[in-house]
């Protein structure tokens, strides 16, 4: 936690503070309280940003804090997902602008290394947010999808795609642990149900931090970074499951639906009934803080939606 003193002049000081502050991925908790993670690395970078502040003419308090009452972890934590959340927005948009600017056929050379150019600098930006992005915030995985969507796009005949699975095939997928991010949400619930209703119903799941894990040899990983099965271009994970695993079940479509449209916030299919489940899910999230209950309640609302569906005339 830094506490720091900022005189009132001159002006860039205060600025250039709360830009290095930024950059360090730093949330503030009061006026004038900074934290990062307790780790060697966020210390180290609080005492460089201490000497400079003191050196500047400033002051500033390093201590390390657990918090008792009042502000809880799982606020602060969600205090550092809305921040990455709003700079993987900024990404994922300007991925976005740029795909829709490129022609339908073949891209021109000239437009092409216009568009590598714009593409180094989104990638460049998403690694910078990467790295100070120290509990996995939801918005990662999608921005991810969309960048790498749009280098395969420029580069098509380096973006082979992975064949089905289907039929005979699911038997590979079956007997395996799955792995994801702690803190479940619309796409990892709803993946989970498809993994479990359509590939083996006695899958297990194993929810990890979003950073560093290490797949063991029996693991496959969903909706995580690096993963086998993730957001791929506008695709959240579910519709990626279901187009790699070769699902053609009709119901499944209208549910993918409505998954992306909650997941990626784009209203791409703007069904009816998504507002409905989003609210849904999102209650079942804060009754549930372990991620098996969300699964097991999440999976009620799933299997009613594919009853209806497939019940559904038209």
């Amino acid at each position: 936690m830094l506490l720091p003193q900022i005189p009132p002049k001159p002006s860039y000081f205060r600025v250039k503070v709360w830009r290095r502050l930024q950059a360090l991925g730093a949330v503030a908790i009061k006026n004038s309280v900074y934290v990062l993670p307790n780790t060697d690395e966020a210390r180290e970078d609080f005492e460089w940003m201490r000497r400079e502040i003191v050196k500047d003419g400033g002051d500033a308090t390093l201590c390390e804090a657990r918090l008792i009452e009042g502000l809880r972890d799982d606020e602060v934590q969600a205090a550092f997902h809305a921040a990455r959340d709003a700079d993987y927005a900024e990404i994922a948009e300007a991925a976005r602008a740029l795909t829709a600017a490129l022609p339908r056929g073949a891209i021109p050379d000239e437009r092409r290394t216009q568009v590598e150019t714009e593409l180094t600098r989104i990638r460049r930006r998403l690694a910078e947010v990467s790295a100070i992005d120290f509990f996995g915030a939801p918005g990662r995985e999608t921005t991810e999808g969309l960048v790498s969507g749009l280098e395969a796009r420029l580069r098509p005949a380096a973006a082979t795609r992975k064949t089905s699975a289907g039929g005979d095939a699911l038997q590979d997928f079956r007997g395996r642990v799955w792995v994801t991010r702690t803190g479940v949400h619309i796409d990892r619930i709803a993946s989970a149900w498809l993994i479990r209703r359509f590939v083996d119903p006695d899958a297990r799941f194993k929810f990890v931090p979003a950073k560093g894990y290490k797949p063991a040899a029996d693991e496959l990983r969903f909706d995580m970074f690096e993963a086998e099965f993730t957001h791929d271009g506008d695709r959240c994970t579910l519709e990626v499951l279901i187009a790699r695993l070769g699902l053609g079940d009709r119901a499944l479509v209208p549910i993918a639906k409505i998954v992306h449209d909650i997941d990626l916030k784009d209203s791409k299919f703007a069904l009816p009934e998504a507002a409905g489940i989003d609210r849904l899910i999102a209650g079942i999230a804060m009754a549930n803080k372990d991620d098996e209950g969300r699964l097991a309640q999440g999976a009620t609302v799933f299997d009613g939606l594919y009853e209806y569906y497939s019940r559904k005339k038209s």
